[in-house]
């Protein structure tokens, strides 16, 4: 059972407004039917916002906190991510995955102590009719703060626990968490060992750059990778990759 995310600016120019990167998303739909094609038997796919869903909620205001009550505006923001994942579905379908997509506006949403509630039965229900579920991150309801923002990173955590993941691959456009002097750390297993060398992402994000992914990775059981799309194929195919993730060695 792998948890697998594209991230938004792997596989679209995130500092272009509603601008895909054609060839990344090749490579990485590649990758995945591959994989497939393998040993891997249930993947359930997350990408990010990258230009399309990060430039919209930043022209209005949306964050993962700070929410709308403007349904055009919201309509903006969802429309985007569903205008990419079209694109990513596409792509996977063009290679024989029967990739389909879950719209996380549809189904989850946030209570009033802002905790994520995104129901996964449809999600494990789809693995095991032999579908390739794709999530997106995207708006959800609010209590008391109408929509905001949920990311990529929040809906791998979310599937990670409920569906029992064996493994987390975050692909970024980074080999993995970098120091100080940009080398790749190659285990992370207590976030106050890195926190002085994490930064919010330079490109328009709304939901906390590489900080946020690492603790939201160390919050969880199992082992979590983050690295660049060009070791992709390697980590589907069992190998450590990037940066590895684990508080279980704390």
């Amino acid at each position: 059972m792998i948890v697998l995310k594209l991230g938004g600016s792997v596989i679209t120019d995130k500092d272009r407004p509603e601008t895909l990167d054609g060839e990344a998303l090749e490579r990485a739909a590649d990758a995945v039917a591959a994989a497939l094609d393998g040993d891997i038997d249930d993947l359930v796919v997350v990408h990010g916002g990258g230009s399309f869903g990060h430039h919209n909620a930043s022209e209005h205001g949306v964050t993962t906190t700070e929410g709308t009550r403007d349904a055009g505006a919201a309509l903006d923001i969802h429309g985007a991510m569903t205008t990419l994942n079209r694109f990513v579905l596409g792509r996977l379908l063009e290679r024989g995955v029967e990739a389909v997509p879950v719209h996380p506006f549809s189904a989850a949403h946030r209570d009033a102590e802002s905790d994520l509630e995104l129901p996964t039965g449809q999600v494990a229900t789809l693995l095991a009719e032999g579908f390739v579920p794709v999530l997106h991150g995207d708006l959800v309801a609010h209590a008391g703060a109408g929509a905001t923002v949920v990311s990529g990173d929040e809906l791998v955590a979310a599937l990670a626990r409920d569906l029992e993941a064996e493994r987390i691959g975050l692909c970024s456009t980074v080999p993995g968490v970098l120091d100080d002097e940009d080398r790749v750390i190659d285990r992370i297993s207590d976030y106050d060992d890195v926190e002085a060398v994490l930064g919010e992402s330079e490109a328009t994000d709304v939901t906390g750059g590489m900080a946020a992914k690492v603790q939201a990775l160390l919050a969880l059981e199992a082992e979590a990778s983050i690295f660049g799309l060009e070791e992709l194929d390697a980590f589907l195919a069992g190998d450590e990759s990037g940066t590895t993730i684990d508080s279980s060695e704390t």
